[in-house]
C-alpha cells in the first residue's frame, strides 16, 4: 500500500497515512485529485479505480471514505478486507465510530492503524490481538498519567 486517506463527504481530510516518501506539495496535490475524483463517483460505481500508475481501492462507511493506493499488481479484494479491518478495529474500540471519534481522537485512529499495518503491509490479521495491544498501551498511558507505579 502507497497511502491510506479517510476523508469526509464534504472532502475534508480526516486522516492520512503515507507508506513512501513524497513532498508535502506532492501530498497535497495527489489528496486534492483523489478525493475530487473518489467523491465526483456515484454511489453504484465499482470501487476500485485506475489513477496514475496506481490502483485507487476506496470504501464508505457511513459520512467517511476510506480510500487506499496500491501498486498495479497488488489485489484489489485483499485491499478492501484490510480497509474493512481497520473499520472494525474502530468500531470496536470507540463503539460504532463516527467521524467525529476521528476528529476528537486522531492519535489513536493513528495508532490503531499503526498496530494494524506497517509499512504498508497488515502486521497483525487478529482482531483481538490488535485489540489487546491497544488495551494495553491505553492501560500503561494511564498508568503513567496518573504517576501509578508498575508492579
Amino acid at each position: 500500500m502507497q497511502f491510506m486517506l479517510l476523508f469526509s463527504r464534504q472532502g475534508k481530510l480526516r486522516l492520512q497515512k503515507w507508506y513512501v516518501p513524497l513532498s508535502d506539495k506532492e501530498k497535497k496535490k495527489i489528496t486534492r485529485e483523489l478525493v475530487q475524483t473518489v467523491l465526483a463517483r456515484k454511489p453504484k460505481m465499482c470501487s476500485f479505480l485506475e489513477w496514475r500508475d496506481l490502483k485507487i481501492v476506496y470504501k464508505r462507511y457511513a459520512s467517511l471514505y476510506f480510500c487506499c493506493a496500491i501498486e498495479d499488481q497488488d489485489n484489489e479484494l485483499i485491499t478492501l478486507e484490510i480497509i474493512h479491518r481497520y473499520v472494525e478495529l474502530l468500531d470496536k474500540y470507540f463503539g460504532s465510530v463516527c467521524e467525529l471519534d476521528i476528529i476528537f481522537n486522531f492519535e489513536k485512529a493513528y495508532f490503531i492503524l499503526d498496530e494494524f499495518l506497517l509499512g504498508g503491509e497488515a502486521q497483525e490479521t487478529s482482531k483481538k490481538n490488535v485489540l489487546k495491544a491497544i488495551e494495553q498501551a491505553d492501560l500503561l498511558q494511564e498508568v503513567r498519567y496518573f504517576n501509578v507505579p508498575v508492579n
